[in-house]
């Protein structure tokens, strides 16, 4: 299991392969155990807890980003169950700035106490409106008071105009958005993705608001979970998980090291110039010995959002297309990577076409190593993507260099 001991400023430690490094990984993640028939509220919640965050992400090409990680580790699911955790005020999760926007289980909301400080402290990003009008920002706190949760477009006042930049937000907008990052606001749900805004306490339980841990504590905890659902990482895996600083990091790793919840390792190839590179190791990862998966991954998975880690993982270069000038794309506007058992073998590019009820691949890419039966393993992930989002049919553009694959299993089954 162990590729043998190793030394870091003269310490000895032990060393992993990269082999093991990625299966470690991908299990964190949860990935090669046998999938639920039929999943459920139950199995969808242990996903998202598993991962501790869902980003949250406006395209819905294919389908939102959110959803995806499930659809990755679970199969077809009901995304009502999603829905049902992540909205409400009885739901699991409530949405806040965690790693980009993202679901987080409402248990972590007092472990951002330091995030929102800061946004409080900068006053505002944007042009200092926030700081300097005051008074929108406290006639929107007792207009949320009175009438209860609203989105942005429902408030009537005289600064809700859509103008200039920021997406053509209204000043209301604007002033939600910032009071969102500094916790004065909350988001209990999204009606047609648009953001339904509440004050803390019509949505949260007072245990949770009146938490106040110190930020040590908050930072400790938070890499704490992020090397639970890594599994092995390096300083820069465990600050990017919530997007933190690496200096705020360092603390917490020295504690977590002392307590026995990182083990400290290293991995050949993980450093500079191809030497090995120091990691930790969680204390309760699994080091599977193999690893059968088969996945389309949202670009926005944790498995492949840090793209350094990544390349360092799986040597995969990967940057999503979206705003890339049609033209100069190479793999297409929304490609899912695609996971067969310990490496990613392709990418595909997918476009729910609802109105027609086919899934459309756009193009359909396979790595220079991608093993033979790469097409038949993709095939039946497209046939229950397709199903998930309602769709009676696949059609390929033809384009990619494992379309002819794709379109001769296509054409077998």
């Amino acid at each position: 299991m162990w590729a043998g001991p190793g030394s870091l400023a003269g310490i000895m430690v032990d060393q992993i392969s990269p082999a093991l490094a990625r299966r470690i990984a991908l299990a964190a993640q949860g990935f090669g155990g046998p999938r639920p028939s039929a999943p459920g509220l139950r199995q969808v919640r242990g996903v998202a807890e598993r991962l501790g965050v869902l980003q949250i992400d406006s395209v819905n090409v294919f389908e939102r980003s959110h959803y995806l990680p499930a659809l990755s580790r679970l199969g077809p699911y009901d995304r009502a169950h999603l829905d049902r955790l992540a909205y409400g005020r009885r739901g699991r999760f409530v949405e806040y700035w965690a790693h980009q926007a993202a679901f987080v289980p409402r248990e972590l909301w007092p472990l951002f106490g330091f995030r929102r400080a800061g946004y409080l402290a900068k006053g505002s990003d944007w042009g200092g409106y926030v700081s300097d009008n005051r008074p929108l920002s406290e006639w929107l706190v007792d207009e949320l008071r009175a009438n209860g949760p609203m989105r942005a477009s429902e408030i009537e006042h005289d600064a809700n105009e859509r103008r200039g930049p920021w997406w053509g937000w209204s000043d209301v907008k604007r002033t939600l958005e910032w009071m969102f990052r500094t916790g004065e606001v909350v988001c209990v749900e999204r009606v047609r993705f648009e953001r339904v805004y509440a004050l803390p306490e019509q949505a949260l339980p007072r245990e949770l608001l009146d938490a106040s841990p110190s930020e040590e504590d908050q930072v400790r905890e938070l890499v704490g979970l992020a090397a639970s659902a890594l599994g092995i990482a390096t300083e820069a895996d465990l600050a990017d998980y919530w997007r933190m600083l690496r200096s705020q990091v360092k603390p917490a790793i020295r504690d977590l090291e002392e307590a026995g919840v990182l083990l400290p390792v290293e991995v050949p190839g993980w450093g500079s110039n191809g030497k090995p590179g120091r990691a930790w190791l969680h204390a309760d990862a699994r080091r599977p010995r193999r690893m059968e998966a088969a996945a389309l991954l949202s670009p926005f998975d944790p498995v492949v959002w840090f793209r350094p880690r990544t390349e360092r993982l799986f040597d995969f270069h990967y940057r999503i297309e979206i705003y890339t000038p049609e033209p100069d794309r190479v793999f297409g506007y929304y490609s899912l990577p695609l996971l067969v058992d310990e490496a990613i073998v392709g990418r595909v590019d997918l476009k729910a076409d609802r109105k027609a009820g086919v899934l459309r691949v756009q193009s359909a890419w396979a790595e220079a190593d991608a093993p033979e039966d790469t097409a038949a393993r993709l095939v039946p992930l497209l046939r229950d993507a397709a199903a998930w989002q309602g769709l009676d049919d696949i059609a390929l553009a033809g384009r990619g260099t494992l379309s002819p694959a794709v379109a001769s299993e296509l054409a077998r089954a």
